[in-house]
């Protein structure tokens, strides 16, 4: 067997195994907790939601392991079970050129890999969001969803697969420095367009018509520096029952969006602390600090595919025959994640730390003890667990466990 498959066998054994065991961890952390509500949350979250929120971390979970082992099951079969090959054979039986045959086999291979996963999908918006209260979408809905998201797939990442792969085939040993420019160009035009033209697609958005509540924000964002385009609401209940808030787009089309689900279960001041927060991630650059360092890790990315392209052994070792600027992205793209995963933990500290920083800055432009009822309502409303696996946690989640950030919040408050 060629070294390299055994390489790749070898790191898809280790990360399957530690996703279970970590999953194992979180589903015995979690019931070991659920009949007592965390000290700092006593008196706020009810014991029946605390038990829901653990019945839903829980079945979360189990369908995660489940879904985990038929993703690796498919991974095999697509590498060395000569899913990929096939495919690229079939479209090169063709005759067509290469730049096309390629966006082809990509594409295609995109729409197959949806259409594989579709069944869990449904599982859970139709099933688990339902059984839990949360799902407010219909199956139209959902299919007409999947529709638009494969249309933006080929009205937009057809051209760019297109440019790809022609830049990858003509710019000779340093395409990737060239490929990297242009997705780093195209990522930037995107993040400005999302909010205006992407977003619309799938739900609408609507000027905060609550004149008061608009005063109280517009006066914070002055008090913060902040410029938008505007307060919007978005009609997340046409959905799903989860609320959240967020600040999207750069330069002058910024926008500041509410889900509607969150108005409904939050105070002004709550709102207002929120808010706060959200205004720390851009008053402390944390969105620049991150797409900066998304794109020196795509360049690195990109850098090792670039030398990986050139090596017969990386096509063979993954079950593929015909060596192809596309079957190398496409090889690079379904691997990476097995190698990378158990560097994990360091991404989720440095959001975390970044999650932190914006608590303490909300807590310096508002209030911290409305931004901690705010959270409250939002863990409680979400089903979001208290007890996670301290482990599993700094695995998968992107932001503190409740308990820790909360007993942050309220550090910053006393030192205030």
């Amino acid at each position: 067997m060629d070294t390299f498959t055994l390489l790749f066998l070898f790191a898809l054994a280790g990360s399957l195994l530690l996703r279970f065991w970590l999953a194992a961890r979180q589903l015995i952390h979690v019931k070991k907790h659920r009949d007592t509500v965390p000290g700092s949350f006593a008196g706020k979250v009810p014991l029946a939601d605390h038990h829901k929120a653990a019945d839903y971390t829980v079945t979360n979970t189990r369908l995660g392991m489940v879904t985990l082992a038929y993703d690796s099951l498919l991974l095999l079969g697509w590498t060395l079970g000569g899913g990929l090959d096939w495919l690229d054979k079939n479209w090169l039986a063709g005759g067509l050129h290469p730049v096309i045959t390629g966006v082809g086999v990509i594409l295609s291979a995109m729409v197959i890999m949806t259409l594989l996963e579709l069944p869990f999908s449904l599982y859970h918006t139709f099933v688990i969001e339902e059984r839990f209260g949360f799902n407010r979408s219909s199956v139209k809905v959902f299919f007409i969803d999947l529709l638009k998201n494969g249309l933006l797939l080929a009205v937009i990442g057809g051209p760019m697969i297109a440019l790809a792969l022609w830049i990858m085939q003509a710019s000779g040993g340093l395409w990737w420095l060239y490929v990297w420019a242009v997705w780093m160009a195209f990522s930037l035009i995107m993040f400005w367009a999302y909010p205006a033209v992407i977003a619309p697609l799938f739900n609408k958005f609507s000027p905060l018509d609550n004149d008061a509540l608009k005063q109280r924000i517009q006066a914070l964002m002055d008090k913060c520096g902040f410029r938008s385009k505007g307060i919007f609401v978005m009609d997340g209940s046409k959905r799903s029952g989860h609320g959240n808030a967020y600040f999207t787009g750069v330069g002058s089309n910024k926008r500041i969006v509410f889900f509607d689900t969150l108005l409904e279960s939050l105070k002004p001041e709550e709102i207002e602390a929120v808010l706060a927060h959200e205004l720390g991630h851009f008053k402390l650059k944390h969105i620049q600090k991150r797409l900066f360092s998304t794109f020196a890790l795509s360049l690195v990315a990109l850098a090792l595919l670039g030398w990986l392209e050139k090596q017969d052994w990386f096509y063979q070792g993954l079950g593929v025959s015909q060596p192809s600027p596309w079957m190398a992205l496409m090889l690079f793209m379904m691997v990476l994640p097995v190698f990378t995963f158990f560097i994990q933990p360091l991404m989720s500290l440095l959001s975390r730390k970044h999650e932190f920083e914006a608590d303490a800055y909300a807590v310096q432009q508002s209030s911290g003890t409305d931004l901690i009822h705010a959270l409250v309502k939002m863990y409680r409303e979400n089903a979001s667990t208290l007890t996670p696996d301290p482990l599993y946690s700094a695995f998968h989640d992107s932001h503190p466990p409740a308990p820790v950030r909360i007993s942050h919040i309220s550090a910053n408050m006393s030192s205030a």
